[in-house]
């Protein structure tokens, strides 16, 4: 339940937006529920405004391609958010409809992880949504390094495994392999400008190739997280194979467990498919049958009807958020 309240704009917060907040003295001042005195002319306030008031004023016009973020989102979102709807106020009634077309459609520099040399660096960027592309060039005036069909584009903000508080992970189909690119941009807005440019496109492009899709069927396809990431150890086909220590994302849209010898890796060194439970595909806790292991350490068996893979996870803990996880996905139509 929310314990703060800005009494400049009548609404309840949180205690992490009422930090984001009192750094908006301009637009919102914060108090908090139990321990500020509050005045009666300010407690009237209150009473005749409220976050429902707010909400149909400030957020009259939010595209439906624009991410509103949630409690387990990064600050970065969080912030640009209410800055977008209270400093900027760009979703009230008088402001024009932004187009996921001209929305969708941008260019700047980001800076970008190298491949080989691991470093970030200065690169161009350039999304077109009614090309259906998006391009990054390493030198000018040369062609583009890569040439990305927003077909099959998503971004990710990863700002603790990039180590940057704006980190920005970009995905891409090439060759059939999933290819990450890791980007951040020194200023808040302009990296989400980036992540709402690239889910404009998205939305544009996904408009047009279904158009028989409601709203609510579209937006879930618009970008995706990965639905849990971490490290596990994993061992060979035989099952008699060391155990090695891999870093894991479970994508549940492309029903796909990829698994990266480092975290910031561009391509995955293998993945397993996770179909659903009438394939006959499973995940139980502990070791396949007859197994020996000689480490210690709560294991997850996924059953699938060609072989079944063994990961180990660090503590009890662990294998609970991979087991729900990856049984979430199982259990998808």
């Amino acid at each position: 339940d929310p314990e703060w309240a800005s009494y400049k704009l009548g609404i309840f917060i949180c205690l992490h937006c009422s930090g984001i907040h009192r750094n908006l003295p301009q637009i919102s001042r914060v108090k908090s529920l139990r321990l500020d005195f509050w005045e009666n002319d300010l407690i009237q306030f209150m009473k005749e405004h409220g976050n429902l008031c707010a909400k149909a004023k400030y957020e009259a016009r939010v595209p439906p391609y624009y991410y509103i973020p949630r409690a387990h989102d990064c600050l970065v979102l969080k912030e640009q958010w209410i800055r977008a709807k209270y400093e900027r106020e760009e979703f009230v009634t008088t402001r024009v409809f932004q187009d996921p077309c001209s929305t969708g459609t941008r260019e700047g520099f980001l800076w970008k992880r190298g491949r080989e040399s691991k470093h970030f660096q200065k690169r161009r960027f350039l999304l077109s949504a009614k090309e259906g592309l998006m391009k990054y060039y390493t030198k000018e005036p040369a062609g583009p390094k890569a040439v990305i069909s927003i077909e099959n584009l998503n971004a990710m903000f990863q700002t603790e495994k990039i180590h940057h508080p704006h980190g920005l992970q970009i995905t891409y189909k090439t060759d059939g392999h999933t290819r990450n690119l890791f980007v951040y941009h020194e200023n808040g807005k302009e990296i989400v400008d980036w992540f709402i440019a690239i889910r404009a496109a998205r939305y544009y492009y996904l408009r047009i190739h279904f158009p028989m899709l409601c709203a609510s069927e579209l937006l879930p396809r618009i970008t995706r997280s990965y639905v849990k990431e971490g490290y596990m150890e994993k061992t060979g086909p035989k099952q008699k194979e060391a155990f090695k220590k891999r870093w894991f994302c479970l994508d549940s849209q492309e029903r796909s467990l990829m698994y990266f010898k480092n975290p910031l890796d561009a391509f995955a060194q293998g993945q397993v498919f996770i179909g659903g439970r009438d394939e006959r595909y499973e995940a139980r806790a502990g070791f396949p049958q007859g197994m020996k292991v000689k480490k210690r350490k709560p294991a997850i068996t996924v059953v699938t009807p060609t072989r079944e893979f063994v990961f180990l996870c660090d503590n009890d803990r662990e294998q609970q958020e991979w087991m729900d996880a990856l049984n979430g996905v199982i259990a998808q139509p």
